[in-house]
């Protein structure tokens, strides 16, 4: 069942996955202060929840995933560097939430996926997108920077030239452009990418959530350049130690689905 309130960010539970919604499609999805504050809210929440197998995040509709910021609310929220410099600490808060997810996230992205709705999708694990879907961050048309909170996750995402190249010359490209700089892991026909990306959660959701969990942890560990302590080193072997563990071995033995428990 989606909540409703507050309506500019929509939940939707279906066994061990869960959608988030940027709903605001009459206005293509575009972000607000409300926005980023609840968005970040929703996945502190949801990580901490240990019945969820992996999160989808979309944009209502199937016109855009989300096309940045909404511009109308620069003069009352983003008119002076104070006023930026909260909106911005809302906005990597955010960032800082949806990145540090224990879960798998996938990427639902429907047509426009532009500024800040590539900086959430960027965030994704798996980022799947429509044959038509376009790409880019035209901020510097408006005068804008990005801060080095959001500029990190482009350059992981993509590395340090593509992400140049993409704030210099601020165009706006297709899908498999955007497929070539690392920006989406899949392209599909434009009337798949829902069913592609349910299928993806479906199959993550299959599989063991500790597992999933270490090997996110793992990722983002090895993206720090100091070498591992023997503690860091040991957890690599943890997996053995689990529950999870001897149901999927005796499942492949005896040729079964296995049905983990997350233990």
């Amino acid at each position: 069942m989606i909540e409703a309130i507050p309506d500019v960010i929509l939940t939707r539970r279906e066994g061990r996955i869960v959608t988030v919604v940027l709903n605001r499609p009459e206005k293509l999805n575009a972000l607000t202060k409300p926005m980023w504050q609840r968005l970040g809210d929703v996945f502190r929440d949801l990580s901490a929840d240990e019945s969820i197998r992996c999160i989808v995040i979309r944009g209502a509709g199937t016109k855009s995933f989300a096309p940045g910021n909404d511009i109308s609310e620069f003069d009352n929220e983003r008119s002076n560097v104070e006023q930026a410099r909260a909106y911005g600490r809302i906005m990597h808060a955010t960032i800082d939430a949806i990145a540090g997810c224990r879960h798998p996230v996938v990427a639902m992205i429907h047509g426009i996926c532009v500024g800040g709705g590539l900086e959430i999708a960027g965030l994704a694990d798996i980022r799947i997108c429509g044959e038509s879907s376009r790409f880019g961050v035209p901020i510097k048309n408006l005068g804008l920077v990005m801060a080095y909170g959001e500029i990190g996750a482009l350059i992981a995402l993509a590395g340090r030239a593509a992400a140049m190249e993409i704030l210099l010359e601020g165009r706006v490209f297709g899908a498999a452009e955007a497929k070539e700089k690392g920006l989406v892991t899949r392209i599909v026909p434009d009337d798949q990418v829902e069913s592609e990306t349910l299928a993806t959660a479906n199959r993550i959701a299959e599989g063991a959530p500790l597992v999933a969990r270490w090997h996110k942890k793992f990722a983002r560990r090895l993206a720090d350049p100091s070498a591992l302590s023997e503690e860091e080193y040991d957890e690599g072997f943890a997996c053995f130690g689990t529950e999870d563990f001897r149901i999927g071995y005796q499942a492949f033995l005896t040729k079964k689905k296995p049905d983990f428990t997350g233990s």
